[in-house]
Parts: structure tokens; C-alpha cells; sequence
């Protein structure tokens, strides 16, 4: 029988502690290294920040006006005056972290490997390894479902420490009015029906929250905490390290340093499933509100912690643009797809860290 135990990947976080070199399998290829620097460039201006207490209560213009530049410019921003308590935050952080400080054999009682080797989505562990040369990310993580609330695992779970389950579960209330909140605001600036959106979601919409932990890495100018990509589920919420950067976006083949967060502000992305859905180069100036591809790099010296809150559609549900957006003279940009076969396609383009974006090979 073929050796496969290539597709059960170690622990980075013990790996960072036992290599002075990272295996080869984390290498970044030679011609990922000529398309570009790691180190990134500075953002040519802040980060867009959205006041979205006044733009919910008032539907204020000036910050409807800068979501939409954000959405039109990046494709992400940040959110303040969001209405979650900055204890929450500092919870949920403080939790993700004692998690992962936990030791291997307490996290593995979460473990995303049935009987040690069959890989599945939810628990810890890292993304599943589906061939021999497939580039790895220097990060482990703990990935668990959230929503419908009837569909919680929760034998991965974790017990320890023991806030964390209480901790998880108020913060998905919190963001999932925030994601309703931006929803509504995004519905606006469409100038369709204020649900709009919101209704996108069915009660068997996923969510799922991931708790990202990237290790110091000996060679931050040879690895890669995430891979380039873009995100499938429609909408993210991140909350991101308050000390450690390290995320990145891709705005015309420039890749952009995003500070570490401030203020306990949160960060939103939008991607693939929302792309598809809203498309429609008459309304958007600049053609349609792009999910788009973003990074994470390593740090010699620090750890980083991340926690982001996906919220998908329903995988029955068929992806396609909005009837409202649609007519004679503005057709269809992209070709209709169940959301579970979208995402298989997903996974393949991610895995094999290929371009272009997926939403482009669905282009009609």
C-alpha cells in the first residue's frame, strides 16, 4: 500500500517550535516569489471606515457614499460604532487564545480527523492536503459551525477554557445583527428592497466561525500564513490581532499591509457568493462590487490570532444575480450555480492555489 501520510498534516504551532527551517512543503514555489514581495506596501490611504451605527439608524449619505467607495475601491472595510461590546471582543480574543496555548493532545480532543485520518471541515486541525505537492499555510485552526444553531457540532467544541463556548455563542448574536445591518445598508445603496439581501439567507444558511492561529515562522519571507484567495461564503466579519499585522489585499497587482485593528473595529469582506449575486455593471460604476483576494504573512517573532464569522447561503440554494438587477440592456454576468457545486470548484482553484479568481471562470 502507497504511503499517504503526506495528507495528514502536522501541527504548525509544533512545528514552529521543534524546526529551525520550514519543511519544503511550505516553501513558497519560485515563481510565487518573482510575482511579488512579501512585505507588502502601505495602503495608499486608511482603511475605509464605516460609522455603522449612523448609517443603520439614519441611512446617513456621507457614510452610504463611503461604503460604497469601499465596496467599489477594495471590496472590504472596517466597521465602528457596530454596537458589539469591546469586552466581547477582548473575550472572544483572549478564549482563541488560551485555546490554541492549549497542549496538542487537549486540542486534538476537537480534532477535524475522524479515526486520526479522515479529513472533515469542522474541528482543529488545518485545511485538508488533497495532493503530494500542494503548498501549505503556516497557520492551524479551529473551524466549527455555528448556524442553524440546531446544527452545531458540538463535540468540537472546545470545553476548555471554559468561557469559550459562552463566549462563541453571544459573539455570533452580536455579529449576525451586524451582518444584518450591512446587509441592509448594501441593499440600499443598489437601491433595491431593504431585505433584500437579508432574505438571500434561508434557515439552513451556514455559518461558521474559523479561529486562526499563525506561529512565528522562521522564514516570513519564504512562507505564507494564508495563500492567495478570495472568500466563498457571501459575507466575512473578522476580528483581527490588536498587536500583530499580517493580512494583505490585492488591489491592481499591488498586494497592501492592513494594520493590526484599533478602536475594536471589525473588519468586513465580501465574497464569491455575494460577487455572483450582485453583479451588475449599470448600477456599480465601476462594474460590480468585487470579493477580493487577500493573504496572510507570517512573523518571525510573534504569534497572531484571527477570528472570522463566514456567513454562507444555502447549499441548495442557486447562485445567480438578482432578477431586480437584471434586464434587456444589463444581462446576467454570470452563469447560475448551486451554491454546494460553486464550492467545490472553490476548494480545487484554492488548493492548488491557481487563478484566476474562480468568479471569473463563471463569467458568461
Amino acid at each position: 500500500m502507497a504511503d499517504e501520510s503526506w495528507r495528514l498534516p502536522n501541527s504548525v504551532q509544533q512545528l514552529a517550535a521543534s524546526m529551525q527551517e520550514p519543511p519544503s512543503q511550505y516553501l513558497l514555489r519560485e515563481q510565487e516569489l518573482l510575482d511579488g514581495n512579501l512585505a507588502g506596501a502601505e495602503m495608499p490611504e486608511p482603511v475605509p471606515t464605516i460609522d455603522l451605527g449612523l448609517l443603520s439608524a439614519s441611512y446617513d449619505l456621507e457614510e452610504a457614499a463611503k461604503l460604497r467607495s469601499a465596496l467599489q475601491t477594495w471590496g472590504f472595510f472596517q466597521v465602528s460604532n457596530h454596537g458589539m461590546e469591546a469586552s466581547m471582543m477582548d473575550s472572544v480574543m483572549t478564549a482563541s487564545r488560551e485555546f490554541f496555548h492549549l497542549s496538542l493532545e487537549e486540542k486534538k480532543k476537537c480534532s477535524n480527523l475522524i479515526d486520526g485520518k479522515y479529513f472533515q471541515v469542522e474541528g482543529y486541525g488545518n485545511d485538508q492536503v488533497r495532493t503530494q505537492d500542494q503548498r501549505l499555510d503556516w497557520s492551524d485552526r479551529l473551524h466549527l459551525r455555528v448556524e442553524p444553531e440546531g446544527g452545531r457540532n458540538l463535540v468540537h467544541w472546545p470545553t476548555h477554557p471554559k468561557s469559550f463556548r459562552d463566549d462563541l455563542h453571544e459573539y455570533a448574536l452580536k455579529c449576525k445583527r451586524i451582518k444584518g445591518d450591512v446587509l441592509r445598508a448594501m441593499a440600499k445603496i443598489l437601491e433595491l428592497d431593504e431585505d433584500c439581501l437579508v432574505n438571500q439567507f434561508n434557515s439552513d444558511a451556514p455559518t461558521f466561525a474559523r479561529f486562526n492561529h499563525f506561529p512565528p515562522c522562521p522564514r516570513p519571507d519564504l512562507v505564507l500564513g494564508i495563500k492567495p484567495h478570495a472568500d466563498f461564503p457571501a459575507l466575512t466579519v473578522l476580528l483581527m490581532d490588536k498587536d500583530v499585522a499580517g493580512l494583505q489585499y490585492l488591489r491592481d497587482g499591488t498586494w497592501y499591509n492592513v494594520p493590526a485593528a484599533c478602536d475594536h473595529t471589525l473588519l468586513i469582506n465580501i465574497g464569491l457568493t455575494m460577487e455572483v449575486t450582485i453583479s451588475e455593471p449599470q448600477i456599480m460604476t465601476n462594474g460590480i462590487f468585487t470579493g477580493p483576494m487577500h493573504r496572510v504573512v507570517t512573523n518571525a517573532d510573534k504569534e497572531r490570532i484571527s477570528v472570522a464569522m463566514f456567513y454562507g447561503v444555502d447549499p441548495e440554494q442557486e447562485i445567480g444575480p438578482i432578477a431586480h438587477l437584471l434586464s434587456e440592456e444589463q444581462p446576467a454576468q454570470y452563469r447560475k450555480m448551486k451554491a454546494k457545486d460553486l464550492l467545490v470548484l472553490h476548494h480545487e482553484h484554492y488548493a492548488g492555489g491557481r487563478g484566476p479568481r474562480i468568479a471569473d471562470a463563471l463569467k458568461i
